[in-house]
């Protein structure tokens, strides 16, 4: 039985062109970037090359991207670079309850140190209101951090409107686009961010590789202290293979032409759960606002977890975690009010750019079989 991969959303494979670009990279920059001499000048040449390709794609200029080890440090980068920066004694950052571990988990970490942090609230589609932000502001507001798109359900979230709010007030405004570099147009300045988070990994580049847009001016403490590499924002040698890998990543990301088929498969994947299952199959995420390759569905009756188990062949994610014996509900879904009954029987499909109607067809026939 061919296996099936549907939790791009967890990670890609390494695009062909990617790693075309790593293998020619190995055998000449093994100098250091930062050395002045004939070995250090390819290394050099490559890492502003790729600092170029980021930037082309984002709408920026190269000195405002920041190379990092992927996209954790990123979210980490951009939270505790402004807390340690902004010198106020009870500093507040606002974010969402619906946020990836890489933001919630900092966030936590800073209330030790005594941030306070807002967590807005999501309606039952998984987005948050505009307002509520707004509303939220305090005059000790330093960060506003909320994610471009959903990694769970795939929601998009208003980032035009709330970064709107935040530049109209004076304040920072960061958003985890992990999840929406490649399927949605991730310009800055049409976004209005002044902080990004890409992560190599969820983009046909390898681990260990990510970037955070810094828009000039913004204040940043660097996590990682040593020599100025990185203009000062995070020390420790670049790693020219890693960073030709994410730059050739992000230019071919820069093409959307592959969306379409996304979001085709992932309706026709929807399309034929409904009609093999009908009331038994629940979608979890907004139905219009939500990524092309994303496909968020709990299964009535039965554990997500349980189901993919006997799914041999079939890769995808579940809604729930398992602990001691214990099912819990995810936090997300949580958030977005998904009775415990329905939620522990989600499970979170997302397709590639090369999903094909043969694997969706193969995948509902192989749940098909586990249900009837």
């Amino acid at each position: 039985m061919d296996k099936i991969y549907l939790d791009y959303n967890a990670s890609t494979p390494i695009a062909p062109e990617v790693a075309s670009v790593m293998r020619e990279t190995m055998g000449t920059a093994y100098g250091n970037p930062s050395s002045g001499h004939w070995a250090g000048a390819p290394a050099k040449e490559i890492l502003n090359r790729a600092r170029g390709q980021v930037a082309d794609l984002l709408g920026c200029a190269p000195e405002e991207i920041v190379f990092t080890s992927g996209g954790s440090e990123a979210n980490n980068l951009a939270l505790k670079g402004v807390f340690f920066a902004a010198g106020k004694e009870r500093p507040h950052i606002i974010t969402t309850r619906i946020e990836h571990p890489a933001i919630v988990t900092p966030c936590r970490f800073l209330e030790r140190l005594g941030a306070k942090i807002t967590w807005l609230p999501v309606d039952t589609t998984g987005q948050i209101d505009p307002e509520d932000l707004r509303r939220a502001l305090t005059a000790d507001t330093i960060l506003i951090s909320i994610m471009h798109a959903n990694n769970e359900v795939g929601t998009i979230q208003p980032i035009v409107e709330c970064a709107a709010i935040a530049r109209d007030n004076g304040i920072p405004f960061h958003t985890d686009a992990a999840q929406s570099v490649g399927k949605l147009s991730t310009r800055v300045d049409e976004l209005g961010v002044d902080m990004l988070t890409i992560a190599g990994h969820k983009l046909y580049a390898p681990k260990g590789v990510g970037a955070l847009y810094v828009r000039e001016g913004t204040q940043l403490e660097p996590l990682l202290h040593g020599a100025g590499h990185e203009s000062g924002r995070r020390a420790g040698t670049e790693s020219a293979i890693l960073t030709a890998a994410l730059g050739e990543a992000c230019r071919l990301a820069g093409d959307l032409s592959t969306v379409a088929n996304m979001k085709a498969m992932r309706d026709r994947l929807w399309n034929m759960l409904l009609e093999r299952f009908g009331e038994r199959v629940m979608l979890n995420g907004h139905a219009e606002e939500r990524l092309p390759n994303t496909l968020n569905v709990s299964f009535v009756g039965r554990v997500g977890a349980d189901l993919l188990a006997a799914v041999h062949n079939v890769a995808a994610s579940t809604g729930s975690a398992c602990h001691s014996g214990r099912i819990e509900l995810s936090p997300v879904l949580e958030a977005m009010g998904v009775p415990p009954e329905t939620g522990i029987g989600a499970i979170r499909f997302s397709l590639g750019r090369e999903t094909t109607k043969n694997e969706i067809d193969a995948a509902v026939e192989a749940i098909s079989q586990v249900l009837t």
